[in-house]
């Protein structure tokens, strides 16, 4: 580049007083603006001036949406995995901001005065909410399941599972990547529709570590299927003395088959009493709670897991460990009084797919009337929501749904005007509209809601 060109390069500090307030820290939109000089430098030509700033500006805006921040989940999808999973209730927020503020008794035992465990209190409870001799907590479930199979493969390389369980999950996860990572040897067995107990007795060698299943949670297979039960399987393991691990992923511990259009999922104290050893589930799916592995089964099993060194390189934080403990709690307070009420009120999940459609349709009526005189076509459909997070995939739950077509701007424009709003809403466009559904937004939420819509037609 010739030196005059390079003259023009505009300063640092010029650019950033042109770009004015960037709700970022100074050092970022600094560290932006050099970024994007060093890569003129090898250009033979220059932006205007006012372009390089719009550019760096849209570069701050994009980085800026990135930061971690509420949003209005207009999907449908309750435990939405990309938008955090399940909410955390009022109670729940309540102790994180308690604890997170102050010292606190992390691994302090306050009856001696000495130095204590983390999680005592936690386990306790979780034991009982599962119907277990023992429990313990990890930071998510494959952490549960990399922790399960690296302590029982010592010596023992071989894991026994049907080919029909090796499965996907979010973010390009597999199964058996999961289960090889931890240095187990697959012993895959059946077919991918069809095992029966003989495949699982036949593979058993002096190899073996253990048998394990996982509970096809986000997908679901009909027509020519079969497979042993969990009390057949738990059987056979018995019988051959290895252990029988069963990930049952969602971590549902009330009856799911109560809400309307929701099929059965198995909860950790159904699956134990079954007979598996071990069970492993997610926090932040259906149990409601914050993300973490959790591990509930025989005491030997869980207190040999707890003792192995890879243990601490999983375990949870004082934030995690509060959240669930205060999860846990609200679950056994809500079974000893019969209440389901306390439930909903202090479990977000629940209380989105409790909700009646009679609710959703007279707050979707009040939203419409609060939207009258935008450029806009508003409707009011029946929608039907998912529960999400990889859990039951067969289950749809009759929904109200705001439909908009703005006059004005394309669905695209309109759908990203909604995601740059203060509070960021997200929607799903299909049939030629963008759909809100009201299942999956708060009450709370709908004035902002219709304020940040409003929004989007200023100016024209």
């Amino acid at each position: 580049m010739r030196e005059a060109t390079l003259r023009a390069i505009p300063a640092v500090e010029k650019l950033l007083q042109a770009i004015g307030k960037t709700d970022v820290p100074r050092p970022t939109a600094v560290s932006v603006i050099r970024q994007e000089l060093a890569g003129l430098r090898s250009k033979n030509q220059i932006p205007e001036f006012d372009a390089l700033v719009a550019r760096i500006r849209a570069v701050l805006d994009s980085l800026r949406l990135q930061r971690i921040q509420p949003v209005i989940n207009g999907t449908g999808v309750v435990v939405h995995t990309n938008l955090g999973r399940s909410p955390l209730g009022i109670r729940v927020a309540e102790t994180l901001s308690s604890i997170a503020c102050n010292y606190n008794n992390l691994e302090y035992d306050l009856a001696s005065g000495e130095r204590g465990q983390r999680g005592n209190y936690l386990e306790y409870n979780l034991s009982l909410l599962c119907g277990s001799e023992a429990a313990t907590v990890v930071n998510n479930c494959a952490a549960a399941l990399v922790l399960i199979v690296h302590h029982f493969i010592t010596g023992k390389p071989e894991i026994v599972i049907s080919r029909g369980e090796l499965l996907q999950i979010g973010g390009g996860f597999r199964i058996p990547d999961i289960l090889e990572a931890s240095g187990a040897k697959l012993r895959e067995v059946g077919t991918t529709n069809k095992t029966c107990l003989g495949d699982y007795a036949n593979s058993i060698t002096g190899e073996t570590a253990m048998i394990l299943r996982v509970h096809r949670s986000n997908f679901f297979m009909d027509g020519f299927v079969d497979s042993p039960t969990t009390e057949e399987i738990a059987a056979l393991a018995h019988k051959k003395r290895i252990p029988f691990v069963e990930d049952i992923g969602s971590g549902a511990i009330f009856r799911t088959e109560k809400i309307p259009g929701v099929e059965h999922e198995p909860t950790p104290a159904e699956v134990l009493r079954q007979g598996a050893d071990l069970i492993c589930c997610s926090g932040d799916k259906l149990l409601g709670g914050p993300q973490a592995g959790i591990i509930a089964g025989k005491r030997r099993f869980v207190l040999a897991l707890k003792r192995d060194p890879f243990f601490r390189a999983l375990r949870c934080d004082k934030l995690i460990l509060s959240a669930l403990q205060t999860t846990v709690d609200i679950y056994l307070e809500a079974s000893a009084q019969r209440q389901s009420e306390l439930l909903l009120s202090a479990i977000p999940a629940i209380a989105l797919l409790e909700v009646s459609n009679d609710g959703l349709r007279s707050r979707g009526e009040k939203i419409v009337a609060g939207l009258s005189g935008l450029p806009l076509s508003l409707s009011l459909n029946e929608g039907k929501s998912q529960v999400g997070g990889g859990t039951l995939p067969r289950s749809a739950i009759l929904s109200v749904t705001i439909d908009l077509v703005p006059k004005k701007l394309t669905l695209p424009e309109f759908a990203a005007r909604l995601r740059n709003a203060t509070t960021p809403i997200i929607g799903r466009i299909a049939s030629g509209r963008l759909k809100l559904d009201l299942r999956t937004i708060f009450p709370s939420q709908d004035e902002e809601l219709i304020r940040a819509i409003r929004s989007c037609f200023k100016g024209g």
